[in-house]
């Protein structure tokens, strides 16, 4: 139990300082960052239940207006721009990179990539872009065409997920506990 809510705490303070690394803003008003990649690693690495709870910890703390988002964002206020549907996509996305990297049998890299690709990418522009179009006031096609220049920048995170989750099964298999 104890080292479950470790795994957790340390997991959303993962994502927490994933958000220094510098955001780069697009014309739809949702930032290309590398928390995404956290959220990966969540679902990756802990597993579809701790990897949603270690992401919804760190929305709560956001909530309660820790400016833990890239670029110092954080409160109610993010809940209402154009990012939203990202933002409360977040756990989804996690359980569902953790659920797949669980339980597909597939060495763990290959799992792990699946998994970051289906949960972190498919699964959150199943979110964000409803919510992107929602906020901007766009079609849902229009919103999509906004969403495709992250595709690339998410494929190389998915990729560095899956090789760091991998790694982790090399050197500790006991600390990844997606497969354990």
């Amino acid at each position: 139990m104890e080292k479950s809510l470790a795994h957790t705490a340390l997991f959303a303070a993962l994502i927490a300082v994933l958000g220094l690394v510098p955001k780069i803003e697009l014309i739809g008003g949702v930032p290309i960052t590398a928390q995404s990649m956290g959220i990966m690693l969540c679902g990756t690495v802990l597993g579809a239940r701790r990897g949603a709870l270690a992401v919804l910890l760190f929305i709560g703390l956001v909530a309660v207006g820790l400016p833990l988002l890239a670029g110092g964002r954080g409160g109610l206020g993010v809940f209402a721009g154009p990012s939203v549907g990202y933002i409360v996509g977040f756990p989804v996305a996690a359980f569902v990179a953790g659920l797949i990297t669980e339980r597909w049998s597939a060495p763990v890299g290959i799992a792990a990539f699946a998994g970051a690709v289906i949960g972190g990418i498919v699964v959150l522009y199943a979110f964000g872009i409803p919510g992107m179009a929602l906020i901007l006031g766009k079609s849902l096609p229009e919103a999509a065409l906004l969403a495709t220049p992250f595709l690339p920048g998410d494929l190389i995170k998915a990729g560095l997920a899956a090789l760091v989750t991998r790694g982790i099964a090399q050197m500790r298999p006991g600390a990844l506990l997606s497969r354990n």
